[in-house]
């Protein structure tokens, strides 16, 4: 009996490491290792001109988000929060921006709520940022405004 818990705590002790293994970068630049986020996949910045905002937001969002908060946004409960409904994503575009890009934690994400860190994607540009919220804030059942690439500006003091 307790050998079979032990084996169950490890087994979760080891999808957890690989979980945070999924979020952590592999190779990241000198930037991108201060945020501790990697760029989107093939290491280029999405924003291009030849892809629509939406397009740009869900590469950007499977290429950085999907490891913790899933490919349906609703996260691993305890651990990463779900993106569904969720008061940060909806909320004011600022305090998301300082979030995401800053790791300025907004006052709707208390403290401690989960045990794991939100990495910090500050190698993203203003547009880049954007098109991932506007994603999100209307993906996974979400329905708000989109935000521009002025306000995350803006909030970054730019």
């Amino acid at each position: 009996m307790l050998s079979q818990r032990i084996l169950t705590l490890v087994a979760i002790a080891g999808a957890l490491a690989g979980a945070l293994a999924a979020c952590s970068p592999t190779s990241p630049s000198a930037s991108q290792a201060d945020s501790g986020a990697s760029p989107p996949a093939g290491g280029v910045p999405a924003a291009n001109g030849a892809a629509s905002s939406g397009e740009t937001g869900a590469r950007i969002y499977s290429g950085n988000c999907v490891p913790c908060h899933q490919q349906n946004g609703a996260g691993i409960p305890g651990v990463y929060p779900s993106l569904a409904g969720s008061p940060v994503v909806l909320g004011d575009p600022a305090e998301l921006a300082l979030w995401v890009l800053k790791g300025q934690r907004p006052a709707s994400m208390p403290a401690g709520r989960y045990s794991t860190q939100m990495l910090q994607f500050g190698w993203m540009k203003p547009a880049d940022a954007a098109a991932l919220f506007s994603y999100l804030r209307s993906s996974f059942g979400n329905s708000a405004a989109p935000v521009d690439a002025a306000a995350v500006a803006k909030a970054l003091g730019q």
